[in-house]
């Protein structure tokens, strides 16, 4: 089946230019300020956007990732409120794709079955579970794509050409290419080294493939963007969020804009490698 994930590559394919994929965490600050970050992202550029799962133990995140799952489970984020947020976001979009990423512990303890229903009726289109390794495919991966969502394989530096087959085998949707070995946040990625590594997973598969980790100014996503079929920004606006907060970490009135603005401009950058490539 076409889920909005295919559609929104194919449009993109067809007006030749990347993706722009942004990521937030679900509930950060609370819920109600999250659902309006998550609905200026879509209105400010963002093709495809990833919803962090709140969860204690983020082993792949950066600071400034764990500390946004810390700020939503202390306002009382859990799984069920984040398909409640999607729900509530497609009251309004009904185009977006929406990814959630995040660990396989709260989805086991939700219950997969249930889960995927829930995922699949409020509105998700995809998921991203970083710790779940291809050779787990069975927990989640299989009953995901029979219920009709997407599965987003991770790819890394160091996932070589023999492995490369493995991590395809049920991946759909796109590809995502972690720019970097480490923690979400680090440092910068290198557009040529990119540019390589997405030219070789391209000859093992036809899906797009998106790039993050280390994308942090509009520059950036623009140079990633004319080597790989999308950038994604995370850090860099969880930061934003993060920097428009209270002392007591709340949200203030400046707080949905930081983000908006922000998406703005990475947009454009995405927006005018279009221009580059022509």
């Amino acid at each position: 089946m076409i889920t909005r994930i295919d559609t929104r590559f194919a449009e993109l394919k067809k007006q030749g230019r990347a993706a722009f994929v942004t990521y937030v965490m679900a509930g950060d600050p609370d819920p109600a300020t999250s659902l309006e970050i998550v609905k200026a992202l879509s209105k400010s550029g963002s093709d495809v956007i990833e919803l962090g799962i709140p969860f204690t133990d983020p082993m792949a995140d950066g600071p400034s990732i764990q500390a946004a799952g810390l700020r939503a489970l202390k306002v009382g984020m859990t799984l069920k409120k984040t398909l409640d947020l999607v729900r509530d976001f497609r009251k309004d979009d009904n185009l977006t794709p929406l990814v959630l990423m995040g660990y396989y512990n709260p989805i086991y303890i939700y219950g997969v079955d249930k889960f995927l229903a829930d995922a699949k009726t409020s509105g998700v289109d995809g998921l991203i579970i970083v710790d779940l390794p291809p050779e787990e495919d069975d927990e989640l991966c299989i009953p995901a794509l029979r219920a009709g969502l997407n599965f987003i394989r991770l790819a890394t530096p160091t996932t070589d050409d023999k492995r490369l087959p493995a991590v395809l085998a049920n991946t759909s949707g796109f590809v995502y290419y972690v720019s970097i070995a480490g923690i979400t946040g680090a440092a910068a990625a290198d557009a040529n080294v990119v540019g390589e590594a997405v030219a070789r997973i391209k000859r093992h598969t036809k899906l797009p493939i998106c790039v993050g980790f280390g994308i942090r100014t509009p520059e950036a996503a623009r140079a990633i963007a004319e080597k790989a079929d999308g950038s994604v920004v995370g850090t860099a606006l969880v930061d934003a969020l993060k920097n428009s907060l209270d002392a007591e970490g709340r949200a203030t009135a400046k707080t949905v804009n930081a983000v908006a603005e922000l998406t703005a401009a990475l947009a454009q950058g995405v927006k005018g490698a279009q221009q580059a490539a022509e």
